[in-house]
């Protein structure tokens, strides 16, 4: 099953969250390892080039996540609370909007120079304003939602596992299985 039903999600939606959750995990390590590197490091420049690379792609797969979303049925909440139904909806609505933020913070901070973002030889990605000094300011920024965006799915992850553990409902399995 490709689409999402009233009843379940698709091999599409799946699969797009589960690579979102791994490129998210992996741009939040390899962004703690960057600003261990000195300017001198070996690494610095590529780890630099690869964590835009990176970000430009997760900006396209939230783009096409969020047609996908709108396109496809949403299925139903399994929580017998409604409650908990609208909490699980907004704090999806918050990641996707976190997300975002986290992409326009990244294209701020690697594009005020006027340069624009190679991503890996494959296309660029043009300035489309420079401004002074705004590489700090959008760093500060990027660096606090980067946090939160990380506290935010493990609180999403750790309700998974309730859901699984506790309420021993399908909220987990039908993220692990189309059509469930």
């Amino acid at each position: 099953m490709l689409k999402n039903s009233t009843s379940g999600y698709g091999l599409v939606a799946i699969a797009l969250h589960w690579l979102m959750a791994l490129a998210i995990f992996g741009m939040f390590g390899l962004g703690l390892y960057m600003v261990t590197l000195n300017f001198y490091h070996p690494w610095y420049h590529d780890a630099l080039e690869t964590h835009k690379s990176i970000g430009i792609l997760v900006g396209l797969a939230l783009v096409a996540r969020v047609i996908w979303r709108i396109s496809n049925p949403t299925p139903a909440g399994l929580s017998a609370k409604p409650l908990e139904n609208t909490a699980a909806h907004l704090a999806h609505l918050l990641l996707y909007a976190l997300i975002a933020a986290l992409l326009v913070s990244g294209y701020l901070i690697s594009t005020a120079d006027g340069r624009s973002i190679d991503v890996f030889g494959w296309f660029q990605v043009p300035s489309l304003l420079q401004v002074e000094n705004l590489e700090d300011s959008a760093g500060e920024v990027h660096e606090f939602l980067a946090w939160t965006l990380i506290v935010l799915v493990v609180a999403h992850a750790a309700a998974a596992v309730k859901h699984h553990v506790i309420s021993k409902d399908n909220t987990l399995r039908r993220m692990l299985r189309p059509g469930l």
